[in-house]
């Protein structure tokens, strides 16, 4: 029994290192004949910050969208209870805040990398 076990571990580990043969033989070969795009679109160092800040803001705006909705529920569903309701007003409240704070901190940045485009 034993000896059967070490015979299928002994395979097992002949077939990986025969894998990683093959592949570190044939990388060198598939690279020479693929050439990669570059996925990002631009090699321009302020055009990739401009899309991830752009991506940031739309993903804030998403969350905070989800948070009105989830503040304007809790508000709707509180019948009455003053705990309930002021749950759900304070969480639209920072939600809102959320949102001026992301927004005024774009607006800051790009006037400061204007003011030193342009200087």
């Amino acid at each position: 029994m034993l000896y059967q076990k070490q015979k299928r571990m002994t395979l097992k580990i002949a077939n990986l290192i025969l894998v990683i043969l093959g592949l570190a033989i044939s990388s060198p070969i598939l690279a020479a004949a693929t050439t990669l795009t570059n996925p990002l679109g631009s090699d321009d160092i302020a055009t990739l910050i401009g899309k991830a800040i752009a991506f940031l803001l739309g993903a804030f705006g998403a969350i905070a969208l989800l948070m009105f909705i989830i503040g304007g529920f809790m508000w709707m569903t509180s019948m009455g209870d003053e705990k309930k309701i002021h749950k759900g007003m304070e969480t639209i409240k920072w939600a809102a805040l959320g949102i001026v704070v992301a927004f005024s901190s774009y607006a800051i940045i790009k006037m400061v990398f204007e003011m030193f485009a342009g200087a």
